[in-house]
């Protein structure tokens, strides 16, 4: 049974930092892009940052320069290190799995974890 889950939540004063971790199982990790996505009351869940499983990156303009995402296929896992934090990243994290391989796709999300930044 394919699953994520999230660990490393908090809450936190503005300027600390923050590592989020997301453990995956039951999905072939070194075919999967992995991604952290973030959700607040009354908007869409939004792109943090992913990486694809050759580790190219991305990020949203807004984390730039102040998260970074890695993984590490020996222990399916990705992190999120969230430094200089504003009130502004607080939200639920979640972890994103998409796996592609000889034309297969399937996406798999985690459950969240609440990031709480306070001013």
């Amino acid at each position: 049974q394919e699953q994520l889950v999230e660990s490393g939540g908090g809450l936190v004063q503005a300027g600390g930092s923050l590592r989020l971790s997301c453990a995956a199982s039951g999905i072939i990790f070194s075919f999967t892009s992995m991604g952290w996505y973030r959700q607040t009351p009354g908007k869409q869940r939004e792109l943090v940052a992913t990486i694809s499983s050759g580790g190219t990156t991305n990020y949203a303009e807004s984390v730039k320069g102040r998260f970074t995402i890695s993984r590490d296929n020996a222990k399916n896992t990705v992190g999120l290190q969230m430094n200089s934090l504003k009130p502004e990243d607080t939200g639920v994290y979640h972890c994103k799995a998409v796996f592609e391989w000889l034309g297969r796709r399937a996406e798999y999300w985690g459950q969240g974890t609440q990031v709480t930044v306070s001013s």
